[in-house]
């Protein structure tokens, strides 16, 4: 296993917009107003040992189910063409109607140990060292403590606009990881210079 800094900012930024807990502020808004209280320490310990049991047990977890690594990113570069589309066009084509503790449900699993990031840690397995992955996901988790102790301060600096903005540009972005995920495991190349 080898330490790559060009790795830990790739996986970072692929599980920062994936993860998009900026664009999930509306969302913890709303559940803080309705359950009260949310705890950021609880949640962000709570969705790192989610991600992380997901990131050292998940690629043998599908070997039981016959599944291997490249058709699970395959099906994983799905699910996040779809995140993607509704964070886009601002519809709900994923639909959570169960109701729990507001610390951990939904906001840890699964707004941020969800379907899409759970997928995303297993897919990045395909191409990148676990070390860095691990990393990635460390520095992700401080990122997600620090907005969920600030985001009333977010949200009054951002406004609704710039919420919105901020989601529209990574669900481009994630847009992108769909279909590169999706390349990188079926072996289409597309032709340069078009």
């Amino acid at each position: 296993m080898k330490i790559d800094l060009i790795e830990i900012v790739a996986v970072f930024m692929v599980l920062f917009a994936i993860i998009d807990i900026t664009g999930s502020i509306p969302i913890i808004l709303t559940i803080k107003s309705k359950s009260g209280i949310v705890k950021p320490m609880k949640v962000t310990i709570v969705s790192f040992l989610i991600l992380l049991a997901f990131l050292l047990i998940g690629e043998p977890l599908l070997g039981i189910f016959g599944v291997d690594i490249s058709s699970f990113a395959i099906a994983g570069s799905f699910i996040i063409f779809l995140i993607a589309i509704e964070m886009i066009l601002g519809v709900e084509l994923f639909k959570d109607s169960s109701k729990g503790s507001g610390s951990i449900f939904p906001i840890a699993f699964p707004l941020i140990a969800g379907a899409g990031s759970l997928t995303t840690i297993v897919s990045l397995k395909a191409e990148y060292q676990t070390i860095n992955i691990f990393i990635a996901l460390v520095m992700n988790m401080v990122i997600v403590y620090i907005i969920l102790r600030s985001t009333t301060l977010f949200e009054r600096i951002l406004g609704e606009g710039g919420l919105r903005i901020i989601q529209k540009v990574f669900g481009v972005i994630l847009l992108s990881i769909a279909i590169k995920l999706f390349l990188s495991n079926t072996g289409i190349v597309l032709p340069h210079g078009i």
